[in-house]
């Protein structure tokens, strides 16, 4: 079963594709996931494989160790682009979210002033006032929307119970251009059905959708790495490039393309 976890706190540097030299913060356990989704894609595997052991770091821990690794990158010169809150399921989940991303600001201020603060996450949390708070204070808020049809969010993203597109939208729509919306093209088969979120069904969708939120930026990608779903597929990059191209015709939205 593919499981790529990231088996520490802070981790990296690492070569982003879309946000350059990047220090990682995971927020979730070092041995498991937890995750408000389920994704097809997602390198990190099926949240069935459990939590672990570890537990969620403190708010302590995350400011003490990132603290030191800054300090040493500083010290010896690295090069720095982005600090990036990502990991082995969703950050905002975690309780003290908000205070991690203060102390991880007032920690920028004093190492790296220059150097952006990200946060990726999948918008399912945005009904909580704290989180909701916290995204608004980082450089790159970006989030997670992969269709705005429900039945497919539905099949390739399988969110927990409750979730409904429609209100995800209009909750991500709240943060205007200081929003980056993320959205993953894939296709393929799971159980059986076919999932595809790159027909013109589905952009027409999703450009209704950015229509909605206006974001400051739209980051359009495909897979890369290998996949829980070993039927999933990659879109080709000349299709990402002509998908972007229409979307930037329709809402006048720049759009970020990896793949």
């Amino acid at each position: 079963m593919q499981r790529v976890l990231f088996h520490s706190t802070i981790f990296g540097p690492i070569h982003s594709r879309r946000l350059g030299t990047s220090l990682g913060i995971n927020l979730l356990p070092d041995d498991g996931k937890i995750c408000s989704f389920d994704c097809l894609y997602c390198e990190a595997g099926y949240n069935a494989q459990g939590h672990g052991t570890t537990g969620l770091p403190s708010r302590a821990d995350v400011a003490h160790m990132l603290g030191e690794k800054l300090q040493t990158m500083k010290a010896a010169g690295d090069p720095l682009d982005v600090i990036t809150f990502s990991g082995n399921g969703e950050p905002t989940l975690h309780p003290e979210f908000e205070g991690i991303i203060d102390d991880t600001i007032a920690l920028r201020d004093r190492y790296f002033p220059d150097v952006k603060i990200s946060v990726l996450s999948n918008a399912t949390r945005l009904a909580n006032e704290s989180v909701h708070r916290a995204l608004a204070k980082v450089d790159n808020n970006i989030l997670k929307l992969d269709s705005a049809i429900a039945a497919t969010v539905e099949a390739i993203d399988r969110p927990a119970p409750g979730y409904d597109v429609d209100t995800v939208i209009g909750q991500i729509a709240s943060f205007g251009t200081q929003g980056i919306v993320q959205t993953m093209i894939c296709r393929g088969e799971h159980n059986g059905k076919t999932v595809d979120n790159s027909t013109d069904a589905e952009i027409d969708a999703l450009i209704e959708a950015y229509r909605r939120i206006k974001p400051g930026e739209i980051m359009l990608y495909t897979i890369d790495r290998h996949t829980p779903e070993e039927k999933l597929r990659r879109v080709a990059r000349e299709e990402l490039d002509s998908i972007a191209a229409r979307i930037t015709a329709a809402t006048g939205i720049s759009v970020q393309v990896s793949g």
